[in-house]
């Protein structure tokens, strides 16, 4: 490697490092936060069996799983302005990566509300516990347990895909790679090196994974047996 390549690496790997600080990061919590909110009333919608809302859920998660994120992407930024909707390309980016992002997501909470017992539900009633509280206090956290590794691959799955935002002028990571390399003609480095970045960023998002992970089957464990230790209040 000469030394050349050299100095466009350590140039590029700032400028990439900056723009996952301005763009890539923010891009990636925000979205992801607004489309565990959305998931969260498609879930609780559809597990309620709600008339009207419960089709108009499975109507917007079939729109957003049945086509491509960067169609949407296009759709959104290129197309809206026609009928009179214009956004900044970052604020396009979040909206988009929420409503693709909560449809799966959405998917996952409710297969994981489902997985929750149904008794669990009528020992709720039995105290006297409205169905928001059971929801609150019984069900979700039970499903989030259940839930929390496809939620979080889908996490990692969501920062890799914010590389699509370069097509909508939107100045992330791999922008700033494909900018130095028009200017140096030396793609593979550079396009190597943002690989490596968003490798770097996937794995701390794996291992903090794996650390909760672990975390939550410990307080599964002993909250089993807790309920084993006592057979006549779990009986009760």
């Amino acid at each position: 490697m000469t030394e050349r390549i050299w100095g466009i690496l350590t140039e590029g790997f700032g400028k990439i490092l900056l723009a996952s600080i301005q763009v890539t990061i923010p891009l990636t919590i925000i979205g992801i936060s607004l489309a565990m909110i959305i998931a969260m009333i498609m879930a609780m919608i559809q597990y309620a069996k709600i008339p009207i809302l419960s089709q108009i859920a499975r109507l917007y998660i079939w729109i957003f799983r049945g086509t491509p994120l960067l169609v949407q992407l296009f759709l959104a930024y290129y197309g809206l302005p026609k009928v009179g909707i214009v956004m900044d390309a970052f604020p396009c980016a979040i909206m988009v990566f929420a409503l693709n992002e909560g449809a799966y997501c959405s998917e996952t909470m409710r297969s994981a509300f489902e997985a929750v017992p149904p008794g669990q539900l009528e020992a709720g009633y039995c105290v006297g516990m409205s169905y928001f509280q059971i929801m609150w206090h019984v069900v979700i956290p039970q499903a989030l347990r259940t839930a929390f590794p496809p939620l979080s691959n889908s996490l990692i799955s969501m920062l890799k895909d914010t590389s699509l935002v370069a097509e909508i002028t939107v100045a992330d990571m791999f922008m700033a790679a494909q900018k130095i390399v028009g200017r140096t003609y030396e793609p593979m480095w550079l396009y190597a090196e943002v690989a490596l970045v968003y490798l770097m960023f996937s794995t701390i998002l794996t291992l903090l994974q794996r650390r909760v992970e672990k975390r939550l089957s410990k307080y599964t464990m002993k909250n089993a047996a807790v309920q084993e230790a006592l057979p006549g209040e779990a009986a009760r």
